[in-house]
């Protein structure tokens, strides 16, 4: 190797300290001898703590540490996948995706009580539109509330406000060894997961070759053909994670099998779509359920949500 040292951009939250740690720790792992740095990057997402994020368009979560990376401040970046827009700023790619983490999303209620067993009207905390609105469609009777921050930020507000819940990412949790809070999983046919949810994104410039050969061993490949059909449906819809839009790829006897949901803002309806193919043909495989998803109605939907901004 010419140098013997990688600095890998960051966000500052306890999680996105996490995932790069554990990064660094895997390429210490692999390669005997490299120094591996972390630098912390604020983002316009983590500046932004009092209001929702829809309506400031995509990668509000990546487009500070991504500029970091064009300039050469940062060797690669490690985002949480479902944060990385499905368009890159030129000279940028996805290098490796490593072994996927629970996609599931979960309820965490200040009772331990599950979603059935709440009250009418109950209170469940969170900021995505996604699972705002499937939340409404199986369970049209709870309150829905705006709760922005980290894990910790998010599980104190459950606490410290009139919260009956909150729904998160269950990798985040279980990244962060804390599974034994969670009350109820949500079944991935029932709540759809986020494009990427679970996965880890390795991102770095192109044409790179050293830093390409230092990531190359940190790539999963069953983990790549899912990211790649869910990331190919949200592509073709023109979405982001600002919008009702879920995909889920998992594979099955050899097979990929894929599903997709677009919603109303409100939760009044729910399309889903599905599609089975081989891990070969994933990104295929995606515009294959988007155009299901469209010829069931779901730019339709999709433009409600515009309208609502």
């Amino acid at each position: 190797m010419m140098r013997n040292s990688l600095t890998i951009g960051t966000r500052g939250s306890q999680l996105a300290l996490w995932q790069s740690q554990f990064i660094k720790d895997q390429l210490e792992r692999h390669f005997s001898g490299i120094e591996v740095h972390l630098k912390v990057i604020k983002t316009t997402g983590d500046t932004i703590q009092n209001r929702s994020l829809v309506g400031l368009g995509k990668g509000v979560f990546t487009k500070e540490i991504e500029n970091a990376l064009l300039t050469g401040d940062i060797d690669l970046a490690v985002h949480s996948l479902k944060d990385l827009p499905t368009e890159l700023p030129a000279g940028l790619y996805i290098a490796a995706i490593p072994a996927r983490e629970d996609p599931r999303d979960v309820l965490i209620t200040s009772t331990g009580l599950p979603l059935e067993s709440l009250p009418k009207r109950a209170k469940i905390g969170t900021t995505s539109p996604r699972r705002k609105a499937q939340l409404l469609y199986i369970h049209p009777d709870v309150q829905v509330v705006d709760v922005r921050g980290n894990v910790d930020t998010r599980l104190r507000k459950l606490h410290e406000t009139d919260l009956d819940g909150i729904i998160l990412a269950a990798a985040g949790i279980k990244r962060l060894l804390k599974p034994e809070i969670i009350t109820q999983f949500f079944d991935t046919e029932e709540m759809v997961p986020a494009v990427g949810q679970g996965a880890l994104a390795i991102e770095t410039r192109e044409r790179d070759s050293r830093v390409e050969k230092l990531i190359a061993p940190l790539n999963d490949h069953h983990a790549a053909a899912e990211i790649t059909a869910e990331r190919a449906v949200l592509e073709s819809l023109g979405g982001g994670c600002q919008v009702p839009i879920g995909a889920y790829a998992k594979h099955v006897n050899g097979e990929l099998s894929l599903v997709g949901a677009v919603c109303h803002p409100k939760g009044s309806v729910r399309i889903v779509e599905r599609a089975t193919g081989t891990p070969g043909t994933a990104k295929h495989l995606g515009a294959v359920v988007a155009e299901k998803l469209r010829n069931s109605g779901a730019t339709e939907l999709l433009k409600v949500q515009e309208s609502d901004k």
